[in-house]
C-alpha cells in the first residue's frame, strides 16, 4: 500500500494537483474522495475533470442534490457525492454498483460514509488547514492505484520545479 502526502497553498495549486492526476488516468478508475465540509473536494474533482479533457466551459459541481453528475471528456466521468444518503442502501437506488462497471473515472466525495460498503480505489483525504491551504493524503490500495499515484508524484514533481 503507498501512501503520499502532498500540501497545496491555493485553490489554484489543488485544482492543478486534480488535472495532473487527470492526466495520468489511462483506465477505469475510482478515486475515493473524503474531508470535511469546505476541506477541497469539488475543487480537486474540478481539476480531474480538466485533467480527462473535460471542455473548460462545462461547469464541475458538487452533485449534492442530484447525486451523481456526468460528465465527457477523453473518457467519461462519473462524479457522485454521498453526503445526503442515509443508509447504504440508497446506493441501490442510484445504481451506484452498477456505475462502477461502466468503465471510466468514478470520483466519490464522502467515500467514507458508510463503512460498511467496501469500496477500493485511490482514496484521498482533504484536510483545511489553514487559508487556502489544504493536506491532501493519497493511499492507493490496488496495484493500479500505486502505479496511478507513483505518476502523480513524478508529475507534482516536475510541475513544482517548473513553478519555482
Amino acid at each position: 500500500m503507498r501512501r503520499w502526502f502532498v500540501t497545496t497553498v491555493s485553490a489554484e495549486q489543488t485544482r492543478s494537483l486534480g488535472t495532473l492526476l487527470g492526466e495520468s488516468v489511462f483506465a477505469p478508475t475510482v478515486l475515493l474522495l473524503s474531508g470535511d465540509l469546505g476541506a477541497g473536494k469539488t475543487c480537486f474533482t474540478q481539476g480531474v475533470a480538466r485533467g480527462l479533457g473535460v471542455p473548460a466551459e462545462e461547469p464541475i459541481s458538487s452533485p449534492t442534490y442530484t447525486l451523481m453528475n456526468q460528465y465527457q471528456g477523453r473518457m467519461t466521468l462519473y462524479h457522485f457525492d454521498l453526503y445526503r444518503l442515509a443508509h447504504s442502501d440508497d446506493l441501490i437506488d442510484i445504481d451506484f454498483e452498477e456505475t462502477l462497471t461502466y468503465g471510466g473515472m468514478v470520483i466519490v466525495e464522502w467515500a467514507d460514509r458508510f463503512s460498511d460498503y467496501p469500496l477500493e480505489g485511490l482514496e484521498v483525504l482533504i484536510q483545511y488547514v489553514g487559508d487556502d491551504i489544504r493536506q491532501l493524503d493519497f493511499t492507493a490500495t490496488t496495484p493500479e492505484d500505486e502505479v496511478l499515484l507513483a505518476n502523480l508524484e513524478s508529475k507534482w514533481q516536475a510541475f513544482r520545479e517548473q513553478v519555482a
